[in-house]
């Protein structure tokens, strides 16, 4: 069984894949560099500095490339923007890779029992 796109469906996808690499590209500039609602909670209610000193995500392999919302060594007007089409295309790619493995799934006829 062939379940492969329509052209419909394609230009849906990448026109919002398109929609949301703008968004991430044009907009994350004008980010606030307030805290967050967490962050804001934790300063307010002052269990901010029970937070650990070495967090799990600075632990991880990327945490050398991604500095919070932006890239390491990267010019500062460049690095949130180009942080936001990496994540963007990140995410979609996994979403994407899942879709299929979950089709391919489903396309598999049940086995008598």
């Amino acid at each position: 069984m062939n379940h492969s796109p329509s052209s419909k469906s394609k230009t849906l996808i990448f026109t919002g894949l398109g929609s949301a690499l703008a968004i991430a590209v044009l907009l994350s500039p004008f980010a606030s560099n307030h805290p967050d609602g967490l962050d804001r909670v934790a300063q307010d209610h002052n269990f901010a500095k029970k937070a650990e000193t070495q967090p799990l995500t600075q632990k991880l392999p990327f945490h050398a490339i991604f500095d919070e919302y932006s890239l390491r060594g990267v010019p500062k007007s460049v690095a949130t923007p180009l942080a936001g089409l990496i994540g963007t295309l990140v995410t979609f790619g996994l979403g994407w890779g899942l879709g299929k493995v979950g089709s391919k799934k489903s396309d598999t006829p049940d086995s008598p029992s």
